[in-house]
């Protein structure tokens, strides 16, 4: 689990620079929703009840660091409550929101506040903002832009639920196929003998028919052996640079065939593109 939280941090880290870079903000803060929102964010009856703001960027003091937010409360807590974006002009001054956390907000100067939940299956699992620190009005141009963010991490939140369904459902010894069936692909392309690499990639993808799902050779998917064979390392967690060492490529071609194969499979992140090809009997 604890690995499971530090990927969705850097979602929400990702999320959160991508919110200043396309809004135009200089300001965003957030965090995630859950069962490990903290007592003080939580309501009784659970599920989307609060969270606390625990990732920060282009902030000047740490006045918003760690701060509970409940379901309800000022604008995080009623875009949770109302499961869409919301926005005030002067987050003192508004009449439309609560005001629990205005002393935090007036310590890092915040005035214009826009706030945009992230929807997973109809359940709220985090909140985005993103501020100034002078009272302006936040265009459509800002709001859409925020939302689009919203939406990537939305996507990369299912994509994590799912890969965990998929290791739920599998027992243990399944994800030592997967390690072995990386390891055999990895194997094959340093292996000189023709014949040999022939046997090692057959007996991969007999491996990747043991799952049940679509063979490469019925034109459901038609992602090419590089392209399988970035995702079966990242599909064990390997990092770019890890995937290039090991298959003896340059980084930026492993990012070539990752983005290629993502395009290919309809996805928008290296997770959902595992999950995918998983789902498509590309990999075991």
């Amino acid at each position: 689990m604890a690995g499971r939280a530090q990927g969705e941090a850097a979602d929400v880290r990702e999320a959160l620079a991508a919110l200043t870079h396309s809004c135009g903000l200089p300001v965003a803060f957030g965090g995630l929703t859950g069962d490990d929102a903290p007592a003080a964010a939580r309501t009784p009856g659970g599920g989307d009840a609060g969270f606390r703001i625990s990732q920060l960027v282009g902030t000047t003091t740490r006045a918003l660091r760690g701060l509970a937010i409940s379901s309800g409360s000022g604008l995080g807590g009623k875009a949770i409550a109302l499961a869409r974006p919301v926005a005030v002009t002067d987050y003192r001054a508004s009449r439309t929101i609560s005001h629990e956390y205005d002393a935090a907000v007036a310590a890092e100067g915040l005035r214009s506040v826009l706030a945009v939940p992230v929807v997973v299956r109809r359940r709220v699992r985090a909140v985005l903002y993103a501020a100034l620190r002078e009272p302006a009005a936040l265009g459509d141009r800002a709001l859409t832009a925020a939302v689009g963010v919203a939406q990537e991490l939305e996507r990369s939140l299912a994509a994590r639920d799912d890969a965990d369904r998929l290791r739920a459902a599998a027992p243990a010894a399944w994800e030592e196929v997967r390690a072995a069936h990386a390891h055999l692909r990895t194997l094959a392309h340093d292996v000189p003998d023709v014949r040999l690499r022939d046997e090692l990639l057959a007996a991969c993808a007999r491996l990747e028919s043991a799952c049940g799902g679509a063979t490469r050779g019925d034109g459901t998917v038609g992602l090419s052996p590089r392209e399988v064979d970035v995702l079966s390392c990242v599909s064990r967690g390997a990092t770019n640079a890890a995937v290039a060492d090991r298959l003896g490529l340059r980084p930026e071609t492993v990012k070539a065939y990752l983005r290629s194969a993502m395009r290919k499979l309809g996805t928008h992140t290296r997770l959902e593109a595992v999950v995918a090809a998983r789902r498509a009997g590309l990999l075991p």
